[in-house]
């Protein structure tokens, strides 16, 4: 049995395995900018496969910080959330700290103090919290704590200093797109609506088609999956006035253009549809997805910028402002003019 796997691996280890001095690894730990790129992934790469666990109490005691940010996020596979997750690390990581990260199977008021104490005691310097569903934001409001708290999705007006893309907006428009290319009937497939942002895109559709002078009908609801887009496209694709859905995210569109096509209601000919979030698989659909594209690295970049503010004290009153990032609308083949078979045929 080799030394290293009787006992914890010490920085020593961590250098040899990433072919630096072990300087260098103190370097990349303490979040020293110098370190080229690809020096500092061979290094994070050699701690996470040996298991190695800095001392963080020593390293504050020397430097008078840990360098180090807490992530809390629910356990998911939705696009949103996991893309937020990424892009917080990345920038964290550019901003010179190491991130720490907690994923909870369930957001409880219970899970979630045990998850800042446990980032308390590795003295983290602040928390971001993705937080995308009322309970979610609930606890982590709750938790009264002496460390700076950045919430990155939800309802971006319950808490102090909170960073997210502008739903609202996004949801309008890809509402006014359709209503440019001259629909009438724009449907909509909600999701969950016990998440800020399905509520969000709701009101944003309803807004965008009330302004428009239209009434909109009763929203489709949804959960976010495919399956819950495919019944719903199934119970759009009876009403023969519905030439337009914009579904709250791309997931369930994908759902909605399944059911459309095995109803014999082609997309964008008989009706167009447009998702929201731009998933990689979006360009690639058939037809390509009309899509609302969130900036998930510019709400990455500015929840750590957020961050940082508060853990310098540099920080204001705007700080209680949410900061919205604007959506952008992408422009595919599942949107057209209405009746486009039957221009086309005569």
């Amino acid at each position: 049995m080799s030394d290293t796997a009787s006992r914890a691996p010490v920085m020593q280890d961590v250098a040899r395995l990433a072919g630096v001095s072990h300087q260098t690894v103190s370097r990349v730990i303490n979040g020293a900018s110098s370190i080229r790129p690809e020096t500092r992934d061979r290094v994070l790469q050699a701690i996470e496969r040996l298991g190695y666990r800095p001392n963080t109490a020593a390293r504050t005691l020397v430097r008078g910080r840990s360098a180090t940010i807490g992530i809390i996020t629910t356990a998911s596979t939705l696009f949103g959330p996991t893309s937020v997750h990424r892009t917080v690390n990345t920038a964290a990581r550019e901003a010179g700290f190491f991130a720490s990260s907690v994923s909870l199977a369930e957001m409880t008021r219970e899970g979630f103090d045990a998850a800042v104490d446990h980032l308390d005691r590795l003295a983290v310097e602040g928390i971001v919290v993705i937080a995308g569903h009322d309970e979610a934001l609930e606890v982590a409001r709750s938790r009264s704590a002496r460390l700076p708290f950045v919430i990155v999705e939800g309802d971006l007006t319950r808490a102090r200093r909170t960073v997210g893309v502008d739903n609202v907006a996004g949801a309008r428009l890809a509402t006014r797109h359709l209503l440019d290319l001259g629909h009438v009937e724009v449907a909509h497939v909600t999701g969950p609506l016990d998440w800020a942002e399905s509520r969000a895109r709701l009101d944003g559709w309803r807004t965008e088609m009330v302004t428009a002078g239209h009434r909109p009908m009763e929203p489709v609801p949804g959960d976010w999956s495919a399956e819950s887009g495919y019944r719903a496209g199934l119970a759009l694709a009876e009403n023969a006035d519905v030439t337009a859905v914009f579904a709250a995210n791309d997931q369930m569109a994908i759902g909605v253009l399944r059911a459309l096509h095995e109803a014999g209601r082609s997309v964008p000919d008989d009706v167009s549809v447009v998702g929201f979030d731009d998933v990689p698989e979006a360009a690639y659909l058939i037809p390509p997805l009309t899509t609302v594209r969130q900036d998930f690295a510019a709400i990455g970049r500015e929840a750590i910028a957020m961050l940082t503010a508060a853990i310098s004290g540099d920080t204001a009153d705007t700080d209680q402002v949410p900061s919205l990032i604007d959506p952008e609308l992408i422009v595919r083949a599942s949107t057209a003019p209405p009746g486009q078979t039957r221009s086309r045929a005569t």
